[in-house]
């Protein structure tokens, strides 16, 4: 027993030997996907360097001005924060910022939604899937960085697929406590009147458990964010390269301008985002409220 315990298991060796595999069976899936993530970020990127910094500055301080009940407080952090940005130079470091945590953030929600509502359907599923959200949710992200660089190189795709791996399980997770935490009553009416499985997930599962859902989603996309410095580490473009370079130069000005701008996204992202899953609420409230009128008349 002292023997087997003294005898180191070769772990890192059988990750290794799985990595180079994949590696070398699937390079031909990995450079597709490559040349797609790279098009289609590009494409992103340049779509929003299109629009002129002012002209994208009044336009989301007229979205917030609208969206946050006509209150100034925001719309004006948003401008002086963006103007900020302008003026630093760091515009078009934004851009790639943005675009990172939009795709990241689309993925992510493709993903794992659909794992959510597979968790919510079966405990099967649920025991399998939840150690494997532990573990990635517990792993250091710098860890999914070396599998990024093995697969895609350097650049914005394994910045995506690191960012992806990282922010994917609270989605996951929102998806299925949402649709669990249905009332069983609601459950068994729905079974009562003979729907199907389709029309009970799209008529009662999600709407119920939306404002769950997108509570999952706004974390996700803040975990993105929280990327973006890391992601940097292997040639990711964006505010994170700016905090890199000042780290690796001891230029703590710099890294306070760039951590600055990071901070503003984060905040202008999470107004937003929260803001969405607000509105979804009052109209369900709302919606309730005329049904419950209309049943006592």
């Amino acid at each position: 027993m002292l023997d087997f315990l003294q005898n180191e298991i070769p772990l890192s060796n059988w990750v290794d030997s799985l990595v180079d595999w994949l590696t070398s069976n699937l390079s031909g899936l990995f450079s597709v996907l490559q040349v797609i993530g790279e098009s289609v970020m590009g494409f992103t990127t340049n779509a929003l360097l299109a629009i002129p910094p002012l002209l994208m500055m009044v336009i989301l301080v007229i979205i917030a001005y609208f969206v946050f009940n006509r209150k100034w407080g925001l719309p004006i952090f948003i401008l002086i924060g963006l103007l900020f940005i302008y003026n630093q130079d760091m515009w078009q470091d934004l851009m790639n910022t943005v675009t990172l945590v939009i795709i990241s953030s689309i993925v992510a929600i493709i993903i794992g939604v659909p794992l959510g509502i597979l968790m919510s359907k079966s405990e099967t599923i649920q025991k399998v899937i939840k150690p494997i959200l532990d573990f990635m949710q517990t792993m250091p992200g710098f860890v999914y960085l070396i599998p990024a660089v093995a697969f895609f190189g350097i650049g914005m795709v394994p910045g995506v697929f690191a960012s992806v791996i990282f922010s994917l399980p609270p989605t996951v997770r929102m998806t299925n406590l949402g649709i669990r935490s249905i009332s069983t009553e609601l459950v068994e009416t729905s079974n009562s009147f003979g729907t199907t499985a389709w029309q009970r997930l799209f008529k009662l599962d999600l709407p119920m458990a939306k404002e769950n859902i997108f509570a999952g989603i706004n974390q996700t996309v803040m975990l993105t964010l929280s990327m973006v410095v890391i992601a940097s580490m292997i040639g990711t473009p964006g505010l994170g390269q700016g905090v890199l370079a000042a780290v690796q130069r001891s230029e703590v000005g710099n890294g306070f301008v760039y951590g600055i701008g990071i901070v503003i996204l984060a905040i202008i992202i999470d107004r937003f985002s929260q803001s969405i899953n607000r509105t979804k609420k009052k109209k369900h409230l709302k919606s309730e409220r005329q049904s419950w009128r209309l049943s006592l008349q």
